[in-house]
């Protein structure tokens, strides 16, 4: 027996999907296998400020985590830990086979995430005040490993 709000649903997915092509596509997302899903949320949260500063010199984050940098100022910053962008050699440092990341400009409100894949410590910047925007990611090996 379906019921009136199963039978209610499928109609105004019908509509909203356009018709006949859409139900199937509609039918084959609610057939797919179940996939474990994680929260999505950041491991670490870093600001950036108005007064050219992370909000956080060092954080702490376990091999897989990721953190997430997000401008809180209205001017452009960056998080970069590549050596094609450093003019100083001080203002980066990554582990040894660590992938460089550069999140390119970030206007006010954008965020940048980077998932940490290699322990050790970066030492990132942004590119527009590298002299006195820099902090540290340390990564540490993940629990059991």
């Amino acid at each position: 027996m379906i019921s009136f709000r199963a039978v209610f649903t499928g109609r105004a997915v019908r509509a909203v999907l356009g018709g006949l092509g859409g139900l199937v596509l509609w039918m084959s997302l609610i057939a797919a296998p179940a996939v474990a899903q994680t929260s999505g949320a950041p491991a670490a949260t870093i600001g950036m400020t108005n007064t050219l500063s992370f909000t956080k010199d060092t954080v702490r984050v376990e091999v897989g985590e990721t953190v997430r940098w997000k401008n809180n100022s209205v001017i452009v910053h960056t998080v970069t830990a590549d050596p094609e962008e450093a003019t100083m050699d001080e203002s980066m440092r990554l582990p040894e086979g660590a992938a460089s990341f550069h999140s390119g400009n970030l206007e006010p409100d954008e965020t940048f995430e980077y998932t940490f894949e290699t322990p050790g410590r970066y030492r990132y910047f942004c590119v527009p005040h590298e002299a006195a925007m820099r902090a540290t990611v340390i990564v540490e090996p993940a629990e059991g490993q």
